[in-house]
């Protein structure tokens, strides 16, 4: 979690809110990524899309089975669709995320028996860390305006 929590504050340094990903493989970092939907201009760059991506081109496979996604902010269910599609193994996350939170907070797509995968799931590891940057970022934000 600590890479994920580093690559938040990469997409805060962009400017984008603060959301790290990595995907890792019998225990080694096999990709990673973060939040960039302003600076991609594409909505769908979330930190957990652009780690699958990353993790699929290095494995040559859309299909990423033994895998484990952590990502500071619980998924949203754009990101948890592609965590069911790419039969991603577990997925452990940082902050909940009480407002379109797709792991339980709001929706559980990930955990559903409906779908023909279901994912492990983790929530709250270094959660305070996790949810203290996106206070911190969204407080900063506020005051600009």
């Amino acid at each position: 979690m600590q890479a994920a929590i580093k690559l938040a504050q990469n997409a805060e340094d962009m400017g984008e809110v603060p959301v790290g990903a990595i995907v890792v493989k019998d225990a080694i970092l096999i990709s990673e990524g973060f939040n960039q939907p302003i600076n991609q201009h594409d909505p769908t760059s979330h930190a957990e899309i652009m780690a699958l991506r990353n993790a699929a081109q290095k494995l040559q496979n859309y299909r990423l089975p033994g895998t484990t996604l952590y990502v500071t902010l619980e998924p949203c269910a754009m990101c948890a669709g592609a965590i069911i599609h790419a039969r991603v193994e577990r997925v452990v996350f940082g902050a909940y995320d009480p407002k379109g939170g797709a792991a339980g907070s709001v929706f559980e797509i990930l955990g559903t028996e409906k779908l023909n995968h279901k994912v492990e799931v983790s929530g709250g590891v270094f959660e305070t860390e996790c949810s203290d940057l996106l206070k911190t970022f969204f407080k900063s934000r506020r005051k600009k305006l």
